[in-house]
C-alpha cells in the first residue's frame, strides 16, 4: 500500500492532533504517502484533499481540536454520498483509510469497507462509550478538565454554603461523570446507567444539610437531566440553596493529558501497520494496556459496560 489517507470526523476530542502525527510518521517510516481529510466525511464528499507535511504536524500534538478539522455531514449517510465519497478516494488514489472518531463515524467506515476501500477506524471521543475499548482518545482530558472545574466551584460553594451541581457531557454514557465525580470527591453522581429519582437525591441533600454538612458537589452527566432542572426540583422540595453550572465545550477544549498523547500515538502506529498488512475493516483499541484490534462490524454492537463498583465505592466514600 502506497498511499492512505486519515480524517477525524464527529466531535473533536483532546489527543486527535498526536494521533494524525503518529500516523504520518509510522506511514513515512513505511514508504507511504499520507493524505489528510478535511472536514471529515462532508470533506470527504467535497474533495478536500491534501498531502499531510511534517510542518503540518510538527508542534501540534500537544493541541486540542484537529487540524483536518471535522464536521458532521447528513449527505454521507445516504446511499449516493457514500459513493461519492468512494469516487473521491478512487480518484486521488487513496488505498485505505484511517478514521479517527466515535460510534457514527465508524459506521461511516463500515459503509466505505463494505464498497471495497481498506478501513480502520481509532476510537476519538471524550464520551468513553465504546465498548470494546477500555479507553477513547480524549476521554482521560477530559475527566481531568472536569476535576479541575469542581474543585474551583466548590471553592465558591463552600463560601456561600450551597450546593454545586455541575452538568457534564455523555447522553447515553455516565463515565466523565463517574470516573470525575470519583476523583473530584463528588457527593452524588446522576448517570443515566444508575437512574437515581430526583427525590432520593434530594433527600440526600437535605439529609446533608441537617448533619452540618452545607456544601456539596452533584456530577450529572446530560443523559440523565440537566443540571438547572435538577436545582429547580430541590429548592422546590427542599431547603437547600443550590445552583448549577454546565461546563459544556471546556470539557473538549485544552491541551491533551499525557496517557491520551501516548494512547493516540500507539492507536495510530497499529492503524498504519494494519494497512500496510493489507487488512482492513478493522478498529483498533487498548484493552488491559495492550493493543488490539476487532472488526468494526464487532466494534459498533459491543455495549459499553458501566462500572458498577466504582459508582458504589463513591456512595460508600460519600456518606463520611
Amino acid at each position: 500500500m502506497k498511499r492512505i489517507g486519515v480524517l477525524t470526523s464527529g466531535g473533536d476530542t483532546p489527543g486527535m492532533n498526536a494521533c494524525i502525527r503518529s500516523v504520518f510518521k509510522t506511514g513515512v517510516d513505511m514508504d507511504m504517502q499520507v493524505m489528510g481529510i478535511y472536514h471529515g466525511y462532508k470533506g470527504l464528499i467535497e474533495g478536500r484533499v491534501d498531502y499531510i507535511t511534517h510542518e503540518m504536524v510538527e508542534n501540534k500534538m500537544h493541541k486540542g481540536g484537529t487540524v483536518l478539522r471535522t464536521a458532521r455531514s447528513e449527505e454521507f449517510k445516504s446511499e449516493e454520498g457514500t459513493k461519492k465519497a468512494l469516487n473521491v478516494l478512487k480518484a486521488y488514489g487513496i488505498e485505505g483509510l484511517i478514521v479517527i472518531g466515535g460510534d457514527g463515524s465508524f459506521r461511516g467506515a463500515e459503509a466505505l469497507f463494505k464498497l471495497g476501500i481498506k478501513v480502520i477506524g481509532i476510537p476519538g471521543t471524550i464520551d468513553n462509550d465504546m465498548g470494546y475499548t477500555d479507553f477513547t482518545i480524549g476521554f482521560d482530558t477530559a475527566i481531568n478538565n472536569v476535576m479541575n472545574e469542581i474543585y474551583k466551584i466548590r471553592d465558591t460553594m463552600r463560601a456561600h454554603d450551597r450546593v454545586g451541581v455541575i452538568e457534564v457531557m455523555g447522553r447515553r454514557c455516565g463515565d466523565i461523570a463517574l470516573w470525575a465525580g470519583v476523583s473530584g470527591a463528588a457527593d452524588l453522581i446522576l448517570v443515566p446507567e444508575r437512574p437515581m429519582p430526583w427525590e432520593d437525591a434530594a433527600n440526600i441533600l437535605a439529609a446533608n444539610k441537617l448533619r452540618g454538612k452545607l456544601t456539596s458537589i452533584v456530577l450529572i452527566a446530560e443523559g440523565a437531566g440537566s443540571s438547572e432542572a435538577f436545582c429547580e426540583y430541590v429548592r422546590a422540595h427542599t431547603d437547600v440553596e443550590i445552583k448549577g453550572t454546565v461546563l459544556g465545550y471546556i470539557q473538549r477544549g485544552g491541551n491533551p493529558s499525557a496517557f491520551d498523547r501516548v494512547l493516540a500515538a500507539r492507536l495510530g502506529q497499529r492503524a498504519v501497520e494494519l494497512l500496510s498488512d493489507g487488512k482492513g475493516g478493522y478498529a483498533v483499541g487498548i484493552k488491559n494496556n495492550k493493543i488490539v484490534s476487532v472488526p468494526l462490524e464487532q466494534a459498533v454492537n459491543v455495549n459499553d459496560t458501566f462500572d458498577d463498583k466504582l459508582y458504589d465505592l463513591n456512595s460508600v466514600m460519600a456518606k463520611f
